[in-house]
């Protein structure tokens, strides 16, 4: 028990630190200037290590990632890791959540869709709130962008997250196996009718809707 223990806080460790890495690295403008959103795929890792381990794990490695990103990277400060740390949780804590308690194709779907409405949902929430302080903007002007710029962004960033989650999951969690980072499943919940079962129908799904958000994001960029 203590050696899988062991094995479990290496692989969310190796996990934060490949969120992290894809964070700095990775960094997409979604919306044109002024107000220029990024789109960052850690949320993607944050999910999957969710769905391996459960939602507590998820948040960890969210909270881990989010402070060091705040003390490195960040030109928002705290403001901008609160705003993070929501983001992030609502989307992937939620769809682990839901994943957890019925681990199939179905329910890991129905989670991840949860998951960006929770998170478009509480963005647009916390934007209201937050942007006018750290922006500098009026609540008005910032009110005027939440149908505008904050709820199409979201929507691209959840979309794309939960299309690559699904996308990526599978070879993933094959790979920590191979490297026996991630234990069998005598010591996970079964994945038989879940992720590890996805048909090549739904892969194309998941391709097609990532191909439609990247020329979607594009459009709302300018670009097309």
């Amino acid at each position: 028990m203590q050696n899988e223990n062991t094995k479990r806080m290496v692989t969310l460790a190796m996990m934060a630190a490949l969120a992290y890495l894809l964070m700095a690295v990775v960094r997409i403008p979604i919306t044109p200037a002024p107000l220029v959103l990024k789109y960052e795929p850690k949320d993607i890792i944050i999910t999957i290590a969710g769905f391996i381990y459960g939602p507590l794990s998820a948040f960890l490695v969210s909270f881990v990632v989010t402070l060091i990103e705040m003390v490195t990277v960040s030109e928002t400060g705290w403001i901008g890791a609160v705003m993070n740390l929501l983001s992030t949780v609502s989307f992937a804590c939620l769809a682990a959540f839901v994943y957890k308690k019925n681990r199939t194709l179905k329910g890991a779907v129905i989670g991840l869709l949860l998951g960006v409405v929770a998170m478009v949902i509480v963005m647009l929430l916390w934007n209201y709130l937050l942007t006018p302080i750290y922006m500098g903007y009026p609540r008005e002007a910032v009110a005027a962008m939440l149908p505008t710029v904050f709820l199409p962004f979201n929507l691209i960033k959840g979309g794309l997250n939960a299309a690559i989650t699904m996308i990526l999951y599978k070879p993933l969690v094959i790979t920590l196996r191979k490297a026996h980072l991630v234990p069998e499943s005598s010591h996970l919940p079964e994945d038989k009718s879940g992720l590890h079962q996805i048909s090549p129908g739904v892969m194309i799904t998941a391709v097609i809707c990532l191909i439609t958000l990247i020329l979607f994001a594009l459009v709302l960029a300018g670009k097309l």
